[in-house]
Protein backbone atom coordinates (compact mmCIF):
# COMPACT_ATOMS: atom_id res chain seq x y z
CA UNK A 1 0.00 0.00 0.00
CA UNK A 2 2.87 2.16 1.08
CA UNK A 3 4.51 1.63 -2.45
CA UNK A 4 1.16 2.76 -4.72
CA UNK A 5 0.95 5.87 -2.44
CA UNK A 6 4.82 7.03 -3.51
CA UNK A 7 3.51 6.25 -6.84
CA UNK A 8 0.58 8.09 -6.93
CA UNK A 9 2.33 10.99 -5.01
CA UNK A 10 5.40 10.75 -7.91
CA UNK A 11 2.68 11.02 -10.55
CA UNK A 12 1.25 13.87 -9.06
CA UNK A 13 4.09 15.79 -8.30
CA UNK A 14 5.34 15.50 -11.69
CA UNK A 15 1.69 16.76 -13.37
CA UNK A 16 2.19 19.94 -10.68
CA UNK A 17 5.59 20.36 -12.19
CA UNK A 18 4.37 20.06 -15.53
CA UNK A 19 1.62 22.64 -15.28
CA UNK A 20 3.56 25.22 -13.52
CA UNK A 21 5.98 25.29 -17.00
CA UNK A 22 5.14 27.12 -19.94
CA UNK A 23 3.57 26.09 -22.83
CA UNK A 24 3.53 27.14 -26.58
CA UNK A 25 0.67 26.62 -28.75
CA UNK A 26 0.36 28.33 -32.75
CA UNK A 27 -2.53 29.59 -34.73
CA UNK A 28 -1.10 27.87 -37.42
CA UNK A 29 2.61 26.46 -38.61
CA UNK A 30 2.18 26.84 -42.01
CA UNK A 31 1.90 29.49 -44.84
CA UNK A 32 1.10 29.03 -47.94
CA UNK A 33 2.55 32.45 -50.46
CA UNK A 34 1.22 30.97 -53.30
CA UNK A 35 2.39 33.07 -56.59
CA UNK A 36 4.81 35.61 -55.82
CA UNK A 37 6.74 38.28 -58.36
CA UNK A 38 10.00 38.44 -58.24
CA UNK A 39 10.30 42.15 -59.13
CA UNK A 40 7.74 42.42 -56.19
CA UNK A 41 10.39 41.83 -53.28
CA UNK A 42 9.97 40.55 -50.02
CA UNK A 43 7.13 38.87 -48.44
CA UNK A 44 6.48 38.50 -44.72
CA UNK A 45 4.01 36.23 -42.79
CA UNK A 46 3.19 36.34 -38.72
CA UNK A 47 2.71 33.57 -36.53
CA UNK A 48 1.35 34.18 -33.46
CA UNK A 49 1.48 31.51 -30.77
CA UNK A 50 0.12 32.01 -27.09
CA UNK A 51 1.61 30.91 -23.45
CA UNK A 52 -0.54 28.13 -22.09
CA UNK A 53 1.34 26.89 -18.94
CA UNK A 54 1.70 28.21 -15.93
CA UNK A 55 5.27 30.04 -16.21
CA UNK A 56 7.09 32.48 -18.23
CA UNK A 57 7.68 31.21 -21.76
CA UNK A 58 11.23 32.23 -23.32
CA UNK A 59 12.17 32.07 -27.27
CA UNK A 60 15.94 31.19 -27.00
CA UNK A 61 16.50 31.00 -30.68
CA UNK A 62 14.33 31.13 -33.96
CA UNK A 63 16.32 29.79 -36.97
CA UNK A 64 15.45 29.80 -40.37
CA UNK A 65 16.30 26.50 -42.90
CA UNK A 66 18.14 29.51 -45.35
CA UNK A 67 19.81 32.51 -45.70
CA UNK A 68 17.01 33.85 -47.57
CA UNK A 69 14.78 33.23 -44.74
CA UNK A 70 14.83 35.67 -42.15
CA UNK A 71 12.52 35.34 -38.88
CA UNK A 72 12.00 37.85 -36.13
CA UNK A 73 10.35 36.96 -32.70
CA UNK A 74 8.98 38.98 -29.67
CA UNK A 75 11.86 38.76 -27.27
CA UNK A 76 10.62 39.84 -24.02
CA UNK A 77 9.37 36.41 -21.30
CA UNK A 78 5.26 35.82 -22.94
CA UNK A 79 3.34 35.42 -19.59
CA UNK A 80 1.03 32.93 -18.63
CA UNK A 81 -1.81 33.37 -20.84
CA UNK A 82 -0.24 35.96 -23.23
CA UNK A 83 0.68 36.20 -26.94
CA UNK A 84 3.79 36.93 -28.64
CA UNK A 85 4.63 36.54 -32.22
CA UNK A 86 7.26 35.26 -35.21
CA UNK A 87 7.39 37.00 -38.57
CA UNK A 88 9.05 35.07 -41.35
CA UNK A 89 10.35 36.87 -44.07
CA UNK A 90 11.12 35.23 -47.65
CA UNK A 91 13.67 36.94 -50.14
CA UNK A 92 12.49 35.71 -53.85
CA UNK A 93 15.32 37.45 -55.65
CA UNK A 94 17.19 35.11 -57.89
CA UNK A 95 15.40 32.04 -56.79
CA UNK A 96 12.55 31.73 -59.48
CA UNK A 97 10.13 28.33 -59.28
CA UNK A 98 8.62 26.67 -56.30
CA UNK A 99 10.21 27.07 -52.57
CA UNK A 100 9.64 25.38 -49.34
CA UNK A 101 11.23 26.28 -46.10
CA UNK A 102 11.84 25.11 -42.29
CA UNK A 103 11.63 27.50 -39.35
CA UNK A 104 12.45 25.83 -36.21
CA UNK A 105 11.34 27.66 -32.82
CA UNK A 106 13.65 27.13 -29.71
CA UNK A 107 12.07 28.17 -26.39
CA UNK A 108 12.17 26.96 -22.36
CA UNK A 109 8.32 25.13 -22.96
CA UNK A 110 7.56 21.61 -22.25
CA UNK A 111 7.73 20.94 -26.06
CA UNK A 112 11.25 22.36 -26.64
CA UNK A 113 11.35 22.64 -30.18
CA UNK A 114 9.06 23.64 -32.15
CA UNK A 115 9.05 24.24 -36.05
CA UNK A 116 6.85 26.46 -38.63
CA UNK A 117 6.63 26.09 -42.65
CA UNK A 118 6.50 28.55 -45.53
CA UNK A 119 6.30 28.03 -49.08
CA UNK A 120 5.51 29.35 -52.50
CA UNK A 121 6.37 29.75 -56.03
CA UNK A 122 8.52 32.67 -57.10
CA UNK A 123 7.66 33.90 -60.72
CA UNK A 124 10.42 35.08 -62.46
CA UNK A 125 10.56 38.98 -63.23
CA UNK A 126 11.41 39.76 -67.23
CA UNK A 127 14.77 40.90 -67.51
CA UNK A 128 15.47 43.65 -69.40
CA UNK A 129 17.10 43.39 -73.51
CA UNK A 130 19.83 44.43 -72.35
CA UNK A 131 20.52 41.69 -69.87
CA UNK A 132 19.68 39.07 -72.67
CA UNK A 133 20.67 40.56 -76.21
CA UNK A 134 24.51 40.35 -75.65
CA UNK A 135 25.81 40.32 -79.46
CA UNK A 136 26.72 43.44 -81.06
CA UNK A 137 25.20 43.56 -84.54
CA UNK A 138 25.95 47.14 -85.86
CA UNK A 139 22.99 49.06 -84.02
CA UNK A 140 20.93 46.47 -83.15
CA UNK A 141 21.62 43.73 -80.28
CA UNK A 142 21.16 40.07 -80.72
CA UNK A 143 21.06 36.92 -77.96
CA UNK A 144 22.96 34.70 -80.65
CA UNK A 145 24.27 34.64 -84.78
CA UNK A 146 23.42 31.06 -84.89
CA UNK A 147 20.51 28.87 -85.35
CA UNK A 148 20.66 25.32 -85.57
CA UNK A 149 17.83 23.55 -87.24
CA UNK A 150 19.12 20.28 -85.48
CA UNK A 151 18.76 17.27 -88.22
CA UNK A 152 15.16 16.68 -90.63
CA UNK A 153 14.42 14.32 -93.21
CA UNK A 154 15.04 15.47 -96.98
CA UNK A 155 11.29 16.55 -98.26
CA UNK A 156 10.55 18.39 -94.76
CA UNK A 157 10.09 21.45 -93.53
CA UNK A 158 11.80 23.19 -90.82
CA UNK A 159 11.82 26.54 -89.37
CA UNK A 160 13.41 28.64 -86.49
CA UNK A 161 14.15 32.14 -85.02
CA UNK A 162 16.80 34.53 -83.97
CA UNK A 163 16.10 37.45 -81.94
CA UNK A 164 16.86 40.61 -81.63
CA UNK A 165 16.53 44.46 -79.76
CA UNK A 166 17.11 47.84 -80.56
CA UNK A 167 19.19 49.12 -76.94
CA UNK A 168 19.57 52.04 -78.69
CA UNK A 169 17.46 55.75 -77.84
CA UNK A 170 16.71 56.09 -81.52
CA UNK A 171 14.54 53.60 -83.45
CA UNK A 172 16.46 51.61 -86.71
CA UNK A 173 15.40 50.11 -89.57
CA UNK A 174 16.21 46.40 -90.03
CA UNK A 175 16.05 43.57 -92.89
CA UNK A 176 18.00 40.71 -93.86
CA UNK A 177 19.88 40.27 -96.99
CA UNK A 178 20.09 36.54 -98.30
CA UNK A 179 22.27 34.83 -101.32
CA UNK A 180 20.40 33.29 -104.56
CA UNK A 181 22.34 30.01 -103.47
CA UNK A 182 20.26 30.01 -100.33
CA UNK A 183 16.76 31.04 -102.19
CA UNK A 184 15.22 27.98 -100.48
CA UNK A 185 15.82 29.41 -96.82
CA UNK A 186 13.00 31.97 -96.50
CA UNK A 187 13.31 34.85 -93.98
CA UNK A 188 10.88 36.88 -92.30
CA UNK A 189 11.41 39.93 -90.50
CA UNK A 190 9.04 40.71 -87.54
CA UNK A 191 9.21 44.20 -86.47
CA UNK A 192 11.16 46.48 -88.89
CA UNK A 193 11.72 49.35 -87.18
CA UNK A 194 11.48 48.74 -83.39
CA UNK A 195 12.44 51.23 -81.02
CA UNK A 196 14.44 51.76 -78.06
CA UNK A 197 13.91 48.28 -76.18
CA UNK A 198 11.66 46.71 -78.50
CA UNK A 199 12.45 43.37 -79.90
CA UNK A 200 11.73 41.33 -82.74
CA UNK A 201 12.52 38.36 -84.58
CA UNK A 202 14.59 36.96 -87.57
CA UNK A 203 12.46 34.03 -88.68
CA UNK A 204 13.78 31.36 -90.90
CA UNK A 205 12.15 28.57 -92.45
CA UNK A 206 14.00 25.29 -94.63
CA UNK A 207 11.77 23.62 -97.37
CA UNK A 208 14.57 20.63 -98.50
CA UNK A 209 11.51 19.19 -100.97
CA UNK A 210 12.95 19.20 -104.73
CA UNK A 211 16.05 19.79 -103.32
CA UNK A 212 19.65 17.75 -103.27
CA UNK A 213 20.53 19.21 -99.97
CA UNK A 214 21.58 16.09 -98.24
CA UNK A 215 24.07 16.12 -94.89
CA UNK A 216 25.43 18.71 -92.78
CA UNK A 217 24.91 22.43 -94.37
CA UNK A 218 25.30 26.26 -93.13
CA UNK A 219 23.35 28.74 -94.96
CA UNK A 220 24.22 32.65 -94.07
CA UNK A 221 21.99 35.50 -94.01
CA UNK A 222 23.34 39.21 -93.36
CA UNK A 223 21.62 41.92 -91.18
CA UNK A 224 20.98 44.81 -92.97
CA UNK A 225 20.44 47.80 -90.44
CA UNK A 226 19.21 51.68 -91.56
CA UNK A 227 19.84 50.38 -95.33
CA UNK A 228 23.85 49.72 -94.94
CA UNK A 229 24.56 46.50 -96.43
CA UNK A 230 27.68 45.02 -95.17
CA UNK A 231 28.90 41.52 -95.76
CA UNK A 232 31.19 40.65 -93.14
CA UNK A 233 31.58 38.39 -90.26
CA UNK A 234 29.92 41.62 -87.79
CA UNK A 235 26.51 41.15 -89.85
CA UNK A 236 26.73 37.66 -90.83
CA UNK A 237 23.44 35.37 -89.54
CA UNK A 238 24.25 31.12 -89.74
CA UNK A 239 21.72 28.81 -90.14
CA UNK A 240 22.80 25.01 -89.34
CA UNK A 241 20.90 22.19 -90.45
CA UNK A 242 21.63 18.48 -90.92
CA UNK A 243 19.28 16.13 -93.95
CA UNK A 244 19.20 13.31 -93.61
CA UNK A 245 17.47 10.33 -96.29
CA UNK A 246 14.50 8.78 -94.93
CA UNK A 247 14.46 4.91 -94.47
CA UNK A 248 11.89 4.50 -92.24
CA UNK A 249 8.80 3.55 -94.99
CA UNK A 250 11.11 0.33 -96.65
CA UNK A 251 9.70 -2.42 -97.13
CA UNK A 252 11.35 -5.75 -96.64
CA UNK A 253 11.25 -6.51 -100.28
CA UNK A 254 12.40 -2.34 -100.41
CA UNK A 255 15.43 -3.86 -98.26
CA UNK A 256 16.47 -6.83 -100.49
CA UNK A 257 16.36 -5.06 -103.49
CA UNK A 258 18.31 -2.10 -102.03
CA UNK A 259 21.76 -0.75 -103.66
CA UNK A 260 24.71 -2.12 -100.79
CA UNK A 261 27.94 -0.04 -100.89
CA UNK A 262 31.42 -1.57 -100.65
CA UNK A 263 34.62 0.65 -100.41
CA UNK A 264 37.94 0.70 -98.40
CA UNK A 265 38.06 3.11 -95.34
CA UNK A 266 41.40 3.83 -96.14
CA UNK A 267 43.08 5.08 -99.15
CA UNK A 268 46.63 6.33 -99.74
CA UNK A 269 47.53 8.87 -102.79
CA UNK A 270 51.26 8.64 -102.11
CA UNK A 271 53.20 11.70 -102.93
CA UNK A 272 52.08 15.06 -104.15
CA UNK A 273 54.68 17.76 -105.12
CA UNK A 274 54.04 20.55 -103.34
CA UNK A 275 52.24 24.18 -104.80
CA UNK A 276 50.67 21.46 -107.55
CA UNK A 277 47.30 20.06 -107.99
CA UNK A 278 47.03 16.29 -108.37
CA UNK A 279 43.76 13.99 -109.27
CA UNK A 280 43.03 10.99 -107.36
CA UNK A 281 40.49 8.01 -108.20
CA UNK A 282 38.61 6.39 -105.16
CA UNK A 283 36.75 3.11 -106.37
CA UNK A 284 33.52 1.97 -104.36
CA UNK A 285 31.39 -1.21 -105.76
CA UNK A 286 27.74 -1.59 -105.84
CA UNK A 287 27.10 -5.22 -104.08
CA UNK A 288 23.40 -4.53 -104.18
CA UNK A 289 20.66 -5.11 -106.46
CA UNK A 290 19.38 -1.94 -107.10
CA UNK A 291 21.43 1.33 -108.29
CA UNK A 292 23.27 3.04 -105.89
CA UNK A 293 22.92 6.61 -105.87
CA UNK A 294 25.85 9.03 -104.66
CA UNK A 295 23.83 12.00 -102.64
CA UNK A 296 26.40 14.03 -101.88
CA UNK A 297 30.11 13.57 -101.19
CA UNK A 298 32.58 16.40 -100.10
CA UNK A 299 35.58 17.09 -97.61
CA UNK A 300 35.61 19.93 -95.38
CA UNK A 301 39.16 20.36 -96.01
CA UNK A 302 39.27 23.35 -98.86
CA UNK A 303 42.16 21.79 -100.39
CA UNK A 304 40.11 18.48 -101.70
CA UNK A 305 37.56 19.19 -104.51
CA UNK A 306 35.65 15.37 -104.46
CA UNK A 307 33.28 14.79 -107.37
CA UNK A 308 30.86 11.91 -107.49
CA UNK A 309 29.81 10.05 -111.00
CA UNK A 310 26.46 8.81 -112.08
CA UNK A 311 24.00 6.01 -110.15
CA UNK A 312 26.14 3.00 -110.29
CA UNK A 313 24.11 -0.07 -111.10
CA UNK A 314 24.19 -3.80 -109.69
CA UNK A 315 27.74 -5.56 -109.15
CA UNK A 316 29.16 -2.43 -110.90
CA UNK A 317 32.19 -0.06 -110.06
CA UNK A 318 32.24 3.25 -109.63
CA UNK A 319 34.43 6.05 -108.51
CA UNK A 320 35.29 9.44 -106.65
CA UNK A 321 37.44 11.98 -108.84
CA UNK A 322 39.72 13.90 -105.75
CA UNK A 323 41.89 16.96 -106.65
CA UNK A 324 44.42 17.33 -104.73
CA UNK A 325 45.50 21.20 -104.30
CA UNK A 326 48.86 21.75 -101.86
CA UNK A 327 48.69 25.14 -102.39
CA UNK A 328 49.88 26.68 -99.00
CA UNK A 329 50.66 23.36 -97.75
CA UNK A 330 53.75 22.41 -95.68
CA UNK A 331 55.50 19.84 -96.76
CA UNK A 332 54.41 16.42 -94.70
CA UNK A 333 51.76 13.86 -94.12
CA UNK A 334 47.99 14.68 -94.36
CA UNK A 335 45.15 12.79 -93.35
CA UNK A 336 41.86 14.17 -94.69
CA UNK A 337 38.05 12.25 -94.19
CA UNK A 338 35.83 12.60 -97.27
CA UNK A 339 32.23 11.89 -96.59
CA UNK A 340 30.28 9.79 -99.04
CA UNK A 341 26.37 10.27 -98.93
CA UNK A 342 24.24 7.16 -100.47
CA UNK A 343 21.14 5.73 -101.08
CA UNK A 344 22.74 2.50 -98.94
CA UNK A 345 19.90 2.21 -96.07
CA UNK A 346 22.48 0.38 -93.70
CA UNK A 347 25.11 2.93 -94.21
CA UNK A 348 23.80 5.94 -96.01
CA UNK A 349 27.14 8.26 -94.40
CA UNK A 350 30.54 6.60 -95.02
CA UNK A 351 33.21 7.99 -94.25
CA UNK A 352 36.81 7.99 -96.42
CA UNK A 353 39.96 8.40 -94.80
CA UNK A 354 42.53 10.02 -97.65
CA UNK A 355 46.43 9.84 -96.43
CA UNK A 356 48.98 11.68 -98.70
CA UNK A 357 52.60 13.56 -98.20
CA UNK A 358 53.44 16.71 -99.46
CA UNK A 359 57.02 17.16 -100.87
Amino acid sequence: MKKILSTLCMALTAVAMFAQDPVITFVKTEHDFGKINEADGRVSVVFEFKNEGMAPLVLSNVRASCGCTTPTWTKEPVEPGKTGSITVTYNPNGRPGRFQKTVTITSNATEPTKKVYIKGEVIPKSAKPANKFTVAVGDINMKSKTLDLGTIMHGEQKSGELEYANLKQESHKVELATSSADAYLATQVTLAEPKKDETGKFLFALDTKNTKLYGPYEFYAYVVVDGKKLINDTYKLTVKVNVEEDFSNMTVEDKQQAPILEVAADFNAGKVAAGKTVKYVIPFLNIGVNPLEVRRAYCTDSHLKVKAGKAVKSGKKGTLAVDINTKGLQPGAYSREIVLITNDYKKSVQRIKLNFTVE
